[in-house]
């Protein structure tokens, strides 16, 4: 006798600090449209203000949630959603945010020291994300082939737009993000590896 059995399923939140993060990217720029971008510009893009104002540090973590269009959020947000998820069930939630916050504070950070201006969106968190994901398997003594392709291809894509293409683009944060992802997948996977019992592949 065959039962016909109904299709059930339930959403389930399996990663809630990239949930988080977009639902945030979202409605700041939902405020931001609403006020002709102007909310965006003084509370979420990173300033070269005195070390007095509150705002000056504020923006050099805030940026990551603002951009300059809807689809600069877009396509950030799918970078974002694709490879979150899987290093946050890597690293866990709590070592999650530190990472995101690092890659923000470098990429401000260089930006403001190194060329003067400012930065606005999470572009250096996803290169921060597309390095770390490359680096999977670190083992001591060993360099994957993969994170060598990976990051040939990536930086010098930056460097060549650096030089050459000279657009209104923060070449130096999405360096600054992947420099970041690479070296805390470097580090982090190297702790991990040296955790795990022998025989554990």
């Amino acid at each position: 006798m065959n039962e016909k059995r109904g299709l059930s399923a339930r959403i389930t939140n399996n990663s809630p600090v990239v949930v988080g993060f977009v639902f945030i990217c979202v409605v700041v720029q939902i405020v931001s449209t609403l006020t002709g971008g102007a909310s965006t510009q003084v509370l979420f893009t990173s300033r070269i203000g005195p070390l007095s104002d509150p705002l000056t540090y504020w923006c050099l973590v805030s940026h990551i949630f603002g951009h300059i269009s809807w689809d600069h959020l877009i396509g950030n947000m799918s970078y974002i959603l694709l490879l979150g998820p899987l290093l946050e069930e890597k690293y866990g939630s709590p070592r999650f945010v530190g990472i995101i916050l690092a890659s923000a504070l470098a990429a401000s950070i260089a930006n403001i020291v190194l060329l003067r201006t400012t930065i606005v969106g999470a572009s250096g968190v996803v290169f921060t994300f597309i390095l770390l994901s490359s680096v999977t398997q670190v083992r001591e003594g060993e360099l994957p082939l993969t994170f060598v392709l990976v990051a040939a291809l990536y930086f010098g894509q930056q460097i060549y737009g650096a030089i050459f293409v000279r657009e209104h683009i923060s070449y130096l944060g999405h360096i600054a993000g992947g420099v970041v992802g690479a070296a805390l997948g470097f580090l982090l996977s190297g702790e991990t590896t040296a955790k795990q019992p022998n025989g554990i592949f």
